[in-house]
């Protein structure tokens, strides 16, 4: 496979991810305003864009139409859905020849969609309803990706771009939640915002099916990193994307592939045989961390091997 396509795919797949993750967040952020009272709720957004890596609005965290605005439609915040869907959209576009046309009449679809509308417009209708239909139209096209394009080279890549963005918006997501709780101000976080933490990851049914609905932070930490069926753990997705760079090891027949293919083995391993209780007495905080520091490497491991390789190592000895 070329490394323009690889690359493509790749991003296209994180940036779907990213849009994805970003309609969650503002969506159970939102269903929480119904019971909350505005002082409750501006550490809870602080937390969501703090786990989004965006600063907030001005001054005031009360304005949720301003916050909106900028998680939804600002084309300058590039992590807004607008941009990243734009960013999704244009690497779909590079490769349109790779992906199945479903797909690609979907992706185009839900990015004119984003484009056409307003934050006024979505606050005047039902915004809740506007962000379940974005994460909706992203699980349809993961569904169409899955179900139309031959699970090859290219689709591997895929896989792989879907699970390191979502390990890594799952430890900035622990991580926001976990460091007023393990600094000692538990007062700050209670079970409101443990459930909504379960919720931010689509995972809160599935944790009530492992533990009932005792949501306890120790067991929020064990199912969202070590939970080894959870789509939505970290756990999880490390296994998907070591089992696709495997898989892409094999298709591509590289001998450059074995960095990023032992990273991601490590990291899998790590995950395997944690132990939450452990891992909390150390330093969780750190080892969300280091979580993402090995993602980083296992990334640049796949562009040396994939994309960016010296044209050296692409002839034959």
């Amino acid at each position: 496979m070329l490394s323009r396509v690889a690359d493509n795919l790749f991003w296209m797949s994180r940036y779907l991810e990213r849009t994805e993750h970003t309609a969650r967040l503002i969506g159970v952020g939102l269903t929480q305003i119904l019971d909350q009272t505005p002082q409750a709720l501006v550490p809870r957004w602080q937390r969501l864009l703090a786990a989004l890596h965006v600063e907030p609005p001005g001054d005031s965290l009360n304005d949720l139409q301003s916050i909106t605005r900028l998680l939804t439609t600002d084309a300058t915040n590039p992590a807004s859905i607008r941009a990243c869907m734009a960013r999704a959209r244009e690497n779909a576009r590079q490769v349109r020849e790779q992906i199945s046309s479903e797909m690609w009449e979907h992706i185009n679809q839900l990015y004119l969609n984003v484009q056409a509308i307003s934050i006024e417009q979505i606050w005047q209708d039902e915004p809740v309803e506007f962000y379940q239909m974005i994460k909706e139209r992203l699980h349809l096209i993961q569904g169409i990706t899955d179900a139309t394009m031959n699970h090859g080279e290219g689709w591997r890549f895929i896989q792989v771009g879907r699970y390191l963005e979502r390990i890594w918006a799952t430890t900035l997501l622990l991580e926001v939640f976990f460091r007023p709780y393990l600094s000692g101000n538990e007062n700050t976080i209670d079970a409101i915002d443990w459930v909504a933490l379960l919720k931010c990851c689509t995972a809160f049914e599935a944790y009530c099916k492992v533990y009932t609905a005792d949501v306890q932070p120790a067991r929020v930490a064990e199912f969202l990193l070590l939970n080894a069926e959870s789509p939505r753990s970290i756990r999880f997705a490390a296994d998907q994307v070591q089992m696709s760079l495997e898989q892409i090891g094999q298709l591509a027949g590289t001998r450059h592939a074995a960095r990023a293919e032992r990273l991601a083995g490590r990291l899998r391993a790590q995950l395997d045989y944690g132990q939450v209780d452990e891992i909390i007495a150390d330093n969780l905080l750190l080892f969300l961390s280091q979580i993402r520091q090995q993602c980083s490497a296992i990334h640049d491991a796949i562009y040396q091997a994939y994309i960016s390789y010296p044209i050296d190592q692409a002839l034959p000895q």
